[in-house]
């Protein structure tokens, strides 16, 4: 209080997210203290959320729990914070100061709108814990429909052996996991977010991944560069959707000498960031060591051709010319010989 006992000063923690906690931090916010209300949780709610009836008076769980949450939700003295827990508090009591280690959520909880699309599209499955592991939830999911913050979240544990074995991180779990139900096209649109040359991989990697698959431990190694082969394989064959142009957003041209595998890279990765890009090559056809060193029974010439198409398939149509350039309607021509 202050010398007039009129103005509450300072803050309250409230440790739990329960119907305890959460009525804690309600009387509190009304009495006009402000309140940071922890939970480990993704939602507050605790133990009563999962409950049908009440003892002994039988009644609903969720129709006694709801409202409080909604006000606590709402309130202005009242600050949630959840997947949270507290792991130090220094000072006595009126006088503290607390540690709280925060989880990531990988959800923009200001962002979501909680319209549950997420979940159509995601392949990956677990136990639900909301209900005691009796039914499988996704790997994105809201705990219950009722929850506080009303936003979903991502479980997580870190990243698997195979995609960190990956020189270029591709999510080794996540493009199997797509290919089990049948969205090839989504399980090659995830290989494309780190490695243009899909198709290339598919065929020529060392596949290091597979050396540090946990399914070794059981009998062998998932075929991870086969699978990659197999999707590539099987987008070709039927019709594949050319890739959306990138935007031309920058005034600026980038020379790139040489269209090998970095060249492209680059030049794959500047223009998604909306430069102008003029790649130049010495030999009469892109591609570099990938098109004359390795031999055409490992790669054949038209499979690599189909990377390179789709990397120049991004072009954007400008009328707009590099300084000392011929006009061109393409920021992916290469120009060869390189002199």
């Amino acid at each position: 209080m202050t010398s007039g006992d009129t103005q509450k000063i300072g803050a309250a923690l409230v440790v739990g997210g329960g119907i305890a906690g959460v009525q804690a931090a309600l009387d509190l916010a009304e009495s006009g203290i402000k309140v940071y209300l922890v939970e480990k949780l993704p939602a507050i709610g605790g133990h009563m959320a999962q409950l049908d009836k009440t003892f002994p008076t039988n009644d609903c769980a969720m129709c006694i729990l709801s409202p409080k949450l909604v006000e606590a939700g709402r309130h202005r003295n009242i600050e949630i914070i959840t997947t949270a827990e507290l792991t130090a508090l220094e000072g006595q009591a009126g006088d503290f100061t607390a540690t709280v280690l925060r989880k990531a959520r990988y959800v923009d909880i200001n962002e979501c709108t909680s319209c549950n699309e997420c979940t159509a599209v995601c392949p990956v499955k677990a136990p639900d814990e909301f209900n005691e592991g009796l039914q499988a939830r996704k790997a994105i999911y809201r705990p219950y429909a009722q929850a506080v913050p009303n936003a979903f979240i991502i479980d997580k544990e870190g990243r698997a052996p195979c995609t960190n074995a990956c020189p270029a991180g591709v999510s080794a779990q996540g493009y199997i996991a797509l290919i089990q139900q049948r969205r090839y096209t989504d399980a090659l649109r995830l290989i494309r977010e780190r490695i243009p040359f899909a198709t290339v991989c598919g065929r020529t990697c060392h596949h290091p991944c597979e050396g540090r698959c946990n399914r070794r431990y059981i009998d062998e190694p998932v075929s991870i560069q086969a699978l990659k082969r197999f999707v590539t394989d099987r987008i070709y064959l039927g019709y594949l959707t050319p890739p959306e142009k990138a935007p031309r957003t920058r005034d600026e041209w980038v020379a790139i000498v040489g269209a090998g595998p970095a060249g492209l890279t680059a030049a794959q990765d500047l223009v998604k960031m909306g430069y102008g890009v003029t790649v130049f090559e010495a030999l009469p056809e892109p591609g570099g060591m990938m098109r004359v060193g390795i031999p055409q029974y490992r790669l054949p010439k038209d499979v690599l051709r189909r990377d390179i198409d789709d990397i120049l398939a991004l072009a954007w149509n400008s009328s707009s010319t590099p300084p000392s350039a011929t006009p061109s309607s393409s920021w992916s021509r290469v120009t060869t010989p390189f002199s």
